[in-house]
């Protein structure tokens, strides 16, 4: 069997915005996520810039891959995440966001901060009031704590509580 090594979550959480904004224009966009299907990764692979293997996470039966669109643009994805709902928390596996969104020319902000607050929302919906986990970067566990309220439980665990999910699911999805 071919086991994968548990890796820290790396993204950055630019901004919480109250949809995706445009860096240049300020201007916001509604999102919508979406179950990725086998049709967008034809787009999404190491050649066009994506970090991650999302055909090898797609594949895996526990899990369930998201993709961040904007309203009436579903072929362009601003992001992606892989989720598994356990018994009382939903585990975030990977998140990332599309290449043209990283860095100092990214087109939008709030990508990933969308993402995790669509992770909290999917946390209350399957009975999990909101809690969320992930391991996180060493480097990255207080920028989590002050982006997204998230809780370093020690080592690289990380979760985030019920009026932190709330708090960020009320923001992104109204």
């Amino acid at each position: 069997m071919n086991r994968r090594k548990e890796i820290g979550l790396e993204f950055v959480v630019d901004k919480l915005t109250n949809s995706i904004e445009n860096v240049n224009s300020g201007d916001s966009f509604q999102t919508e996520i979406s179950l990725l299907t086998k049709a967008d990764l034809k787009n999404i692979s190491k050649k066009s810039g994506w970090q991650f293997n999302w055909l090898s996470e797609y594949n895996m039966v526990t899990r369930e891959v998201y993709k961040l669109t904007i309203v009436n643009n579903p072929t362009i994805v601003q992001g992606i995440i892989s989720l598994e709902v356990k018994t009382d928390y939903v585990y975030m596996h990977l998140i990332e966001s599309a290449p043209f969104n990283i860095g100092k020319g990214k087109t939008y902000l709030g990508v990933p901060g969308n993402l995790v607050a669509f992770a909290c929302k999917l946390s209350f919906q399957r009975g999990a009031d909101g809690y969320v986990s992930f391991l996180s970067k060493t480097k990255l566990i207080e920028h989590y704590e002050k982006s997204l309220g998230a809780i370093h439980l020690g080592g690289h665990n990380m979760i985030i509580s019920t009026e932190i999910a709330l708090k960020l699911t009320n923001q992104y999805f109204k």
